[in-house]
């Protein structure tokens, strides 16, 4: 079944009892049983949700996975792999990379008894001079959020050949219509659906897939008895969301090649980071594991300061100065101040988010129009 009809179809059955087309929205926590433990599947709804289940295997349809399991947030879906681990073991992380998974990790795991080495990934040369035999999870961002630095899932994956280290992917500036990670060799792929699956910047969820059997166990226990569960209402969202992806990243791509192209060639702007350029260092590795570059800029000024970027992000008039990204609406969002302030000054500055930075989610509006009101802002 291709992407296009996979979206449509893929975890969705029509109604048993009506033939509704559209999976019915089951807003009930808990279900009768006929004697204690003969139900008809369905006990309480932490545990299952029939909206939630038709979500779950549609989100698994999309990523290549026997698995998908779904969490109130991104950060509930990282923090159930992070529980995988215990006291002693180490992971290794891209330097680049959220700074809510950031917080979790330097903020709340190391607390625990974990160990975690930040790393520029991108080479995997460092990576592999990092494994050792407490390492027990690879933790890649590829594009990366915000420096949009590309990993070769591959090549990572395969340096953990052998050994027993999980490689988990957070996919969500790609999505699974441009990248599929586990076919590339990983182990766990995770999704702030809150951005590209849901679409309409209307939902909070995070999502993981997979396709070990034992590991999806792990993964679902640790949903269940965390409890860090969507409601079916926001599950029916993401269905619905769900079933316009594709074309959906064919305009965020297709918009954004020309958003980048803009911005190269403008004065006041120093740099552009978008793998779909050929000077992208990783460019190559993005060409061989992607099938089209994505919806994310990000770009510096000339006139390098936090005071130049917001008198530039106050200026907008289509773009709407917001965190999160991949909804059919344009955002613009300052890093160093919002989504990774949690981030210490001088780590960010080592990966190179100045403190001019300026991150571009680019909808599906008319081109044209965004690429006006970028140059009145920058004007």
């Amino acid at each position: 079944m291709k992407f296009g009809t996979k979206v449509i179809h893929a975890g969705v059955e029509p109604d048993i009892g009506t033939g509704a087309i559209m999976t019915p929205i089951y807003q009930t926590s808990t279900y009768v049983q006929e004697s204690p433990g003969k139900h008809k599947g369905y006990e309480y709804s932490r545990t299952q949700n029939p909206t939630r289940d038709a979500l779950q295997k549609s989100i698994a349809a999309l990523e290549n996975a026997k698995y998908g399991i779904c969490f109130s947030s991104g950060m509930g879906a990282i923090d159930a792999i992070i529980k995988l681990l215990k006291s002693g073991d180490e992971v290794i992380s891209i330097d680049d990379l959220y700074g809510g998974s950031y917080r979790l990790f330097e903020q709340v795991y190391v607390g625990f008894g974990l160990k975690f080495h930040f790393t520029a990934m991108y080479s995997t040369e460092k990576v592999a001079q990092l494994i050792n035999d407490r390492t027990k999870l690879i933790w890649i961002e590829t594009p990366t959020n915000p420096m949009m630095n590309i990993v070769d899932i591959e090549a990572v994956a395969d340096l953990a050949k052998g050994k027993d280290i999980l490689i988990g992917v957070d996919n969500t500036f790609a999505s699974p219509y441009l990248q599929n990670p586990l076919d590339l060799g990983a182990d766990i792929v995770m999704h702030s659906v809150t951005k590209y699956l849901g679409g309409h910047s209307d939902v909070i969820m995070g999502a993981l897939a997979c396709n070990d059997n034992m590991l999806a166990e792990k993964l679902a226990f640790q949903q269940n008895a965390s409890g860090a569960v969507p409601g079916p209402q926001d599950c029916f969202l993401v269905l619905r969301g769900i079933k316009t992806l594709h074309i959906r990243m064919q305009r965020h791509c297709e918009n954004a090649r020309h958003v980048a192209q803009f911005l190269v060639s403008h004065p006041k702007v120093e740099k552009v980071c978008w793998p779909g350029f050929e000077t992208h260092p990783n460019h190559d590795v993005a060409r061989k594991q992607m099938r089209d570059f994505g919806g994310m800029i990000s770009f510096t000024l000339k006139e390098d300061s936090m005071e130049a970027a917001f008198r530039i992000l106050e200026k907008f008039k289509i773009f709407s100065l917001a965190e999160s990204l991949g909804g059919v609406e344009s955002l613009c969002a300052h890093p160093a101040s919002m989504t990774h302030a949690s981030i210490p000054k001088e780590e960010r500055e080592k990966i190179g988010l100045k403190d001019s930075l300026i991150r571009f989610s680019i909808g599906i509006e008319d081109v044209e129009d965004l690429i006006s009101d970028i140059d009145q802002a920058l004007s």
